[in-house]
């Protein structure tokens, strides 16, 4: 299992090493413009001076508390409703068209209204990662309250288990796998929540940044800031991951069942 494991390790690595090779080495021999696509190193580059002059490294901080702030707030948000409404079908019933009307309003059209609610402050971008991050965790929260084995509460209630008890011993183990499963999604759209609202309206963190490279017509500062921004994304995505492996940690993962 560790060759194994070891042998993707290497094909991943060489995977990003053609890609970064092509990068590098293509544009210039297709005579590709700089202000276009500019190479790695200029990328590298790039970067390197921005740390400083541009503060890349306090705009980057900014938006990764933005992105967590509002991942954890819309996460708990999401999931206590949709525990409320998967413990009461009539709950449910009431609340649902207009959840369903708040899911399918664009999102985006929100930033520019909470900008103007509460200023060029962090507030509009948290909200909007808020906004988006809550409807997968609700979803699949609530998809799982209602597709779980009733059979398992039946058999729970036999031995005079109370409501509260049949939920934390019940429901909630359940529903974990599902919960995990929409914040893994929510970890990636946190990040373009708070990057929309950084774009409607900022003075600091790396949608700012980015329009702010832009306006100046600097590719290569743009793809620093695009190269920022995914990084906190893979870090959000695999801290998830993470904390799904310590929690879910008695379900057989996908190499114990393919073993």
């Amino acid at each position: 299992m560790k060759r194994e494991s070891l042998v993707t390790t290497a094909w991943s690595a060489l995977v990003a090493v053609i890609f970064v090779a092509t990068w590098e080495f293509v544009p210039g021999l297709l005579h590709v413009p700089e202000f276009v696509l500019p190479s790695f190193s200029k990328v590298f580059v790039e970067g390197a001076r921005m740390w400083e002059p541009e503060r890349i490294w306090w705009h980057s901080g900014i938006t990764a508390m933005e992105v967590v702030v509002g991942f954890v707030l819309g996460s708990v948000l999401g999931a206590l409703i949709g525990y409320a409404l998967g413990l009461s079908p009539r709950v449910e019933a009431v609340f649902s068209p207009y959840l369903l009307a708040l899911q399918i309003a664009p999102k985006v059209a929100f930033a520019p209204l909470f900008v103007m609610w509460l200023g060029y402050t962090v507030y509009p971008k948290i909200l909007v990662a808020v906004l988006i991050v809550f409807f997968p965790v609700l979803i699949n929260v609530l998809s799982a309250m209602r597709t779980m084995d009733y059979d398992m509460i039946n058999l729970a209630r036999s031995f005079s288990a109370t409501r509260l008890q049949v939920f934390r011993m019940v429901e909630f183990p359940t529903t974990l796998p599902a919960l995990f499963s929409g914040l893994r999604i929510a970890s990636t759209l946190a990040v373009i929540g708070v990057v929309v609202g950084e774009l409607v309206g900022g003075n600091m963190g790396l949608g700012y940044l980015l329009v702010f490279f832009e306006g100046q017509g600097n590719t290569a500062g743009v793809f620093v800031v695009i190269g920022a921004l995914t990084v906190i994304g893979v870090v959000a995505y695999y801290a998830v991951v993470l904390a799904e492996r310590k929690v879910l940690h008695y379900l057989p993962s996908a190499e114990r069942r393919s073993a």
